[in-house]
């Protein structure tokens, strides 16, 4: 180092080694220790004292309003109170931390020399995420707008979308007052009726803090037109039987009404319809018809027809279930398809004969041909042209 040069020494450096010295010497010495606590929490701020020998102690606020004197409150704050004091160290809590209260709380000790630290407290608001619906209801094949928004946080929330487990993105949108940040994330995607009661989650957490994740889920509200099916009787139905026919009805919103009617005629006078239940008792001949359940909302109306066919009851009938009609149709391609086989084998042994055929006329052709030449040409050695044509 030249001369004249000094070097500096980095302001903590100083103060630990000041510290350092005063141990050393069996001087009085205070010390204080950061706090950081979450907003409605409890703070608590410990003054450590080092050969104390009863002189003054004062805690101030960030605003240097004095809160304790020597043990004794000074603000009337009920919010300070002191947890104790010995000769070891001075420690006082703060209930319902606001971030307010944030900042620098000064230990003091009046000795002959005057010794202070100061213990920054750091106030953390932790972030509540809540999720609304942006514009109408969503309905099917449309988009549904929601957003999460988290009005208060300090530092600013990082706010994520989740669906089924997958991460969905969203637009982030942040402001600051003061100390304190809003945040709010968009998200839009389309949905269908199998989205009707599933479930959006918002996530939100405070950057390089353990254990301030916060969720809110959302549950999807899809709108989608009725749709109607009818459970048709198990068995066949004769005179003087009851008939009971059940209507489901799946939509959102439910129909509040189900309608029943007969195509062209109407009602049976026996007939008596309960909610999604259509009931004939006693039924004759002139019940045969077909019967029409509808459901009707405001996203839309459908409907399911069952024909009743009411026999005598000598009369023998061949009840033809689902299984019957699923075996005559399985025999029926099974034979359509035993048929083209033999159609396709047919053709190609008699393509195959036409052209074997064909080969040997043309065999025979041009022998005679060649034998036909050989009269016409004549003269020469005879043994030669018969030799020529054995060939």
């Amino acid at each position: 180092m030249g001369i004249g040069e000094e070097r500096m020494c980095p302001p903590s450096s100083l103060l630990s080694l000041l510290m350092l010295l005063l141990l050393a010497a069996g001087a009085q010495v205070v010390h204080t220790e950061n706090v950081t606590v979450m907003e409605g929490e409890t703070a608590e701020i410990a003054c450590k004292l080092h050969s104390y020998d009863r002189s003054i102690v004062v805690i101030q606020n960030p605003n240097r309003q004095t809160l304790f004197f020597n043990g004794t409150r000074a603000l009337k704050d009920d919010r300070f109170q002191l947890v104790s004091f010995t000769s070891h160290q001075v420690r006082i809590a703060l209930s319902d931390v606001r971030v307010q209260d944030e900042g620098g709380y000064y230990c003091q000790l009046y000795a002959e020399d005057t010794h202070h630290q100061v213990a920054v407290v750091t106030v953390l608001v932790a972030p509540v995420p809540v999720v609304a619906l942006v514009g109408d209801t969503a309905t099917e094949n449309g988009p549904v707008n929601l957003e999460c928004r988290v009005p208060r946080s300090k530092p600013a929330a990082v706010i994520r979308w989740y669906r089924d487990k997958k991460a969905l993105q969203g637009m982030i949108r942040q402001e600051q007052q003061g100390k304190i940040f809003s945040v709010s994330s968009s998200l839009s995607f389309p949905v269908t009726r199998r989205d009707n009661g599933g479930v959006v989650t918002c996530e939100a957490d405070l950057p390089g803090v353990k254990g301030q994740r916060r969720r809110t889920d959302f549950t999807l509200d899809v709108r989608y037109a009725p749709s109607v099916k009818l459970e048709p009787p198990p068995s066949i139905l004769r005179e003087g039987d009851d008939l009971v026919l059940a209507c489901s009805v799946t939509g959102n919103p439910l129909p509040s009404q189900i309608s029943w009617t007969r195509l062209n005629d109407s009602l049976p006078i026996r007939a008596e319809s309960e909610g999604r239940e259509l009931t004939i008792t006693r039924l004759t001949p002139a019940d045969n018809g077909t019967y029409v359940c509808e459901a009707l909302t405001d996203m839309g109306r459908d409907t399911d027809q069952y024909t009743l066919v009411v026999y005598d009851r000598g009369a023998i009938v061949e009840q033809q279930n689902a299984l019957s009609y699923a075996m005559v149709g399985g025999v029926l391609a099974l034979l359509v398809f035993v048929l083209i086989c033999a159609l396709t084998i047919t053709v190609w042994f008699s393509l195959r004969q036409k052209g074997s055929y064909l080969t040997h006329e043309a065999s025979r052709l041009d022998e005679h041909g060649e034998v036909r030449e050989a009269f016409i040409n004549g003269g020469g050695d005879s043994h030669e042209h018969k030799k020529e044509y054995f060939i």
